[in-house]
């Protein structure tokens, strides 16, 4: 689903290289649930920005199910993050003027789909957060936990390839935090993989693999032990 190999990304002033990324490599499988850890300034979000197609790289190559997104022009590496890959985010995102329907419709409008089938991914999408009696409401008469409920819901209504989950309970109590990890467990148990950062060490517990990155590196591969 996702190969990295070799990867190296460099941010560059007149005076200063800042190497975010050095000789970075990683396999996640179609179906994995891989949780990814590290101290702040240690190259998360330079990967996360790379995987979901949002930031090129210096060096490496990069495989996104399948097809290498080397030399894509900018056109191209947006459609395919937008056919492959759902976001979800700590800040959830929400256009606040917007009701929750609308919110989720947001991003298959700009995919071009039609109103019958926007309608069928938008109500399948909230059946399985839990939100279908909610979707006329707009983010500020939802809990916190609602609102990331929605922000992922708007992610699974595009069908995508696998989730990119930037620190999704930061934001949340724990009993909240705790119901949306349940959450993207089940959606990882139906086959989406996942790929999610997290400062929470016991979140990072639940995934199936916990990778942690230090000084632009993966320093360590932790498979879950068996209960």
């Amino acid at each position: 689903m996702l190969k990295m190999e070799h990867i190296a990304k460099v941010f560059r002033t007149d005076t200063v290289a800042t190497h975010a990324l050095r000789d970075f490599s990683l396999h996640v499988k179609a179906g994995e649930f891989v949780s990814v850890t590290g101290p702040s300034g240690a190259g998360k979000t330079t990967f996360l920005n790379i995987a979901g197609l949002l930031e090129p790289f210096d060096g490496g190559s990069y495989q996104l199910d399948g097809i290498s997104v080397h030399g894509l022009s900018d056109s191209q590496r947006s459609k395919l993050r937008n056919e492959k890959i759902g976001f979800i985010f700590q800040g959830f995102n929400l256009i606040p003027d917007l009701n929750i329907f609308d919110n989720v419709d947001v991003p298959l409008r700009y995919r071009g789909f039609g109103r019958a089938e926007r309608k069928r991914r938008i109500e399948d999408a909230l059946a399985k957060v839990g939100l279908s009696a909610r979707a006329k409401h707009l983010p500020s008469q939802l809990s916190g936990g609602q609102q990331q409920r929605a922000a992922i819901a708007r992610a699974l209504a595009g069908e995508p390839a696998f989730l990119l989950a930037d620190e999704p309970t930061g934001n949340l109590d724990t009993t909240m935090a705790r119901q949306v990890m349940e959450l993207l467990e089940q959606i990882n148990s139906q086959g989406t993989t996942i790929v999610m950062v997290t400062h929470d060490p016991e979140l990072a517990r639940r995934a199936q693999r916990n990778i942690q990155i230090v000084d632009g590196e993966v320093a360590d591969l932790t498979l879950r032990q068996a209960v």
